[in-house]
């Protein structure tokens, strides 16, 4: 059997735990407040199972040995969110640009798939996607 997990926890560093819970509550998500203290960690809920534990930098460094990124430089990763409809893409990286955001790149159409992303007010990469699986089925080629 393949590995498999029931639960993610993705760690990302930032400057102010306050300021980014204000961010993330703007844009509609909520915490778990049992692994939040609001002075080092909060953790995001994003979906079933899904988190992102936001640690401020002092203590994200407890975990690790290596140089944390300086996201104005590097992209240590992007986090990629599906959304229910191409306006809601637009809803959720509009709303992150007007609570503090950047926007990071133009949105992307491929027909099956309509892309545009933000970066957080710690520079983190959030890419917002909606995929119309009709679309997609129909862009297939065909089995010979």
């Amino acid at each position: 059997m393949a590995l498999t997990s029931t639960h993610i926890f993705v760690n990302l560093h930032v400057k102010d735990i306050a300021k980014t819970m204000a961010f993330f509550t703007g844009l509609g998500f909520e915490f778990n407040m049992q692994f939040t203290d609001k002075e080092q960690a909060a953790c995001l809920i994003i979906g079933e199972n899904m988190y992102a534990m936001l640690l401020k930098e002092d203590y994200f460094k407890t975990f690790t040995k290596r140089e944390v990124v300086d996201t104005e430089k590097y992209a240590q990763l992007t986090i990629a969110l599906s959304a229910d409809s191409r306006e809601k893409v637009d809803e959720i990286v509009n709303t992150a640009v007007s609570l503090g955001g950047k926007l990071y790149a133009d949105p992307v159409d491929h027909g099956f798939m309509y892309q545009w992303g933000f970066q957080d007010l710690d520079g983190h990469i959030w890419e917002i996607c909606y995929m119309d699986m009709g679309a997609s089925e129909e862009q297939q080629p065909e089995q010979a």
